[in-house]
């Protein structure tokens, strides 16, 4: 099964619509619910959505939440202005089922940029340089060359071999897909995933890799929390 890339006609400017995934359960937070909780002054979500809307690449945004925090982010979008969220949506059990809620409402655009919520620095930089090869090739995924020797090892912590570092890259979001064909993969790909593109992969489809960053970082756990901190704070001092 291998569909051809399916670019966008470069000759025109592309409709892109945006899935901010914010649904998942913090279960590594130790019950801090991330996605409202303010970094700096502002709910974490604030930080990526506020970079979104602001972006001339971005036409539409659609933010996937967990039920209890509908209300809570609507009341964000009303109160920062953000005109380009055009849904605030309830997310799945998987993060696979969170972008498919969020593709419900975007089924009219030719790119979906899907991110991740608890990334507070992506820049409107790494989103046009994935809007941009995503357009010729269908599929585009933000990234780092991996700097750590990489081990794979068996069930029993033993090392089976050393995998060439030169050819390692830690996958970030943004991750921008032609619509049709994140469609389809949510269509035909119902095993767990980490992410959409192993979706687009696992049906054929060609993903290209584009530079992310080291400040792109996903809030994960509580020290990733003092990292963005760190982060800001850096930003800030950059700025005067």
């Amino acid at each position: 099964m291998s569909p051809p890339e399916n670019p966008i006609d470069t000759a025109k400017k592309p409709r892109v619509g945006a899935i901010l995934l914010g649904a998942g359960h913090s279960a590594r937070m130790r019950d801090i619910d991330k996605i409202v909780t303010p970094l700096a002054d502002r709910p974490l979500i604030s930080h990526s959505t506020d970079t979104f809307e602001q972006s001339s690449f971005i036409d539409l945004i659609v933010v996937v939440v967990a039920s209890h925090n509908v209300h809570r982010v609507t009341g964000l979008v009303q109160g920062n202005g953000w005109r380009k969220v055009t849904n605030v949506c309830i997310g799945g059990a998987r993060r696979q089922d969170s972008v498919r809620a969020g593709l419900e409402h975007l089924s009219d655009c030719d790119l979906i940029v899907v991110h991740d919520g608890a990334r507070p620095f992506v820049s409107d930089e790494i989103i046009a340089t994935g809007v941009a090869v995503a357009t010729e090739h269908g599929a585009a995924v933000a990234a780092i060359p991996v700097s750590d020797t990489i081990k794979l090892v068996n069930n029993a912590a033993t090392v089976i071999k050393t995998l060439p570092r030169d050819r390692l890259w830690a996958i970030q979001t943004p991750q921008v897909f032609n619509c049709d064909l994140l469609q389809k993969a949510h269509r035909e790909i119902h095993g767990d995933v980490t992410d959409d593109a192993a979706m687009v992969e696992a049906i054929g489809g060609t993903v290209k890799v584009f530079g992310g960053s080291n400040e792109n970082i996903k809030v994960t756990t509580p020290e990733d929390w003092a990292i963005a901190q760190g982060i800001l704070k850096s930003r800030q001092m950059r700025l005067g």
